[in-house]
């Protein structure tokens, strides 16, 4: 999963980011001019010394140092001690040049003196230390700065989206229940006003659109347990008479079926319009939900030859909103069954995974998928069906509702088997 930084971090990250920049540029870019600097001042210091030297020397040549033969010149040092210079230093043109002599770097300024030249030397070596020392006083000071740069950037991105966090956190109290709407007063910064005002209109949109759909949804349910109760009673009265032929009763029994659907359909409609309540949820012992989810269907299992395995412990709990659980397990159930000519369907509880397992028809690999989809049956449209492509889309919705991961599994053939996660009751 792709991790989400705030908007707090990005913004600190962006100034730090920007200020170091400038903190290494500008620390880089005073190194240069200090290096250069440094090479300028010694070229000078050389230059005039050298200059002075040679004027001393024609006033006075006593003070014209030794002549070395190697060289073919007369080698002086400038207040340092006496170094001996390679003899490479004769191929030198006339000018200054820097060399290493025993691990130290040395100025030589090489000038022209009658039929010779004078080689001079000079050790800028202790200054050049120093300098050194600067410059790398100079670079970790530029990092402490850098630290401190971020720091100050993340403490001041605070004071630059705290607007925004507190529109997040009142956005949150909405979810909880905390508020009816996000106060644009409270702020003072025109796009987070113009924000929490656009916020606003749209939750106020869905917040009637969704009190719309359930008032809908719960009057056309409460409506049609009337019919609904009528049909049934009428069925059961006319099961009662005898005068009935087989063939009229077998299609009261279709009816009586198809009212008992339609009573889970309104069932189910009712408890997706109903908001969720802690008090809906409470502990329900697995194999008996399970039990009497199957008990409808027995009749259809054993004129169908289907065999029925529940591998489900006694003391296996689980906290759930029973009415949804016998809802989500009918349907379940009802798909098994509907499409299993032969076999069995099984029931089992592993990790906190209930699954139903039947050995039916299955569904093909490019209609899995979509089987969770409203209206879409993953079926030949030739095959007879007293369903209308709904009933699994209620169960992902139930389950929705209520966080219970599930999951399909199908090979055209050998049958569909779908996971349920329960976790057991602690």
């Amino acid at each position: 999963m792709q991790t989400r930084r705030s908007l707090r971090f990005k913004v600190a990250l962006v100034f730090s980011a920007l200020t170091i920049l400038l903190l290494v540029a500008q620390a880089l870019g005073v190194k240069a001019l200090a290096e250069a600097q440094e090479e300028r001042l010694i070229g000078a210091l050389i230059e005039d010394d050298t200059a002075s030297a040679l004027q001393s020397y024609r006033t006075d040549p006593g003070l014209v140092p030794p002549f070395d033969p190697r060289l073919g010149g007369h080698v002086a040092s400038a207040g340092t001690a006496r170094v001996t210079l390679p003899a490479s230093v004769k191929a030198l043109r006339n000018g200054t040049h820097e060399i290493i002599v025993d691990g130290r770097e040395i100025h030589v300024a090489i000038v022209p003196f009658g039929d010779a030249r004078i080689y001079r030397v000079y050790d800028f070596s202790a200054y050049e230390q120093r300098f050194r020392e600067v410059i790398n006083a100079l670079m970790v000071g530029t990092g402490i700065f850098a630290l401190l740069a971020f720091w100050l950037a993340f403490g001041l991105s605070g004071l630059l989206v705290r607007q925004v966090a507190g529109f997040a956190r009142e956005v949150k109290a909405l979810r909880h229940g905390g508020a009816t709407a996000v106060n644009p007063a409270r702020y003072d910064e025109a796009e987070v006003i113009e924000l929490a005002e656009v916020f606003n209109d749209y939750h106020r949109r869905m917040a009637e659109m969704i009190e719309r759909e359930k008032e809908f949804t719960g009057n056309v349910s409460h409506e049609l347990r009337t019919p609904l109760t009528a049909i049934k009673t009428s069925c059961e009265l006319l099961d009662q008479d005898t005068a009935i032929s087989a063939k009229s009763r077998t299609r009261l029994q279709q009816i009586d079926r198809a009212a008992d659907n339609m009573v889970e359909l309104v069932n189910a409609l009712l408890l997706l319009a109903r908001e969720a309540s802690p008090a809906d949820v409470g502990p329900v012992r697995l194999v008996s939900a399970v039990e009497d989810a199957l008990d409808p269907f027995a009749e259809v299992l054993v004129a169908k030859g289907i065999d029925s395995v529940i591998d489900v412990g006694n003391g296996f709990i689980v906290e759930v909103n029973r009415s949804a659980l016998a809802i989500v397990l009918s349907n379940l159930i009802d798909n098994a069954v509907r499409y299993t000519d032969r076999g069995s369907v099984r029931f089992s509880y592993m990790d906190g995974w209930l699954q139903i397992e039947d050995t039916g028809r299955g569904i093909s690999g490019e209609s899995l998928p979509h089987v969770f989809e409203r209206l879409y049956q993953a079926r030949p449209a030739r095959v007879a069906s007293r369903g209308f492509g709904i009933g699994l889309s209620i169960v992902k919705k139930i389950c929705d509702r209520y966080q219970w991961s599930i999951k399909l599994d199908s090979e055209p053939g050998k049958g569909t088997r779908v996971s349920l996660h329960l976790p057991l009751l602690d």
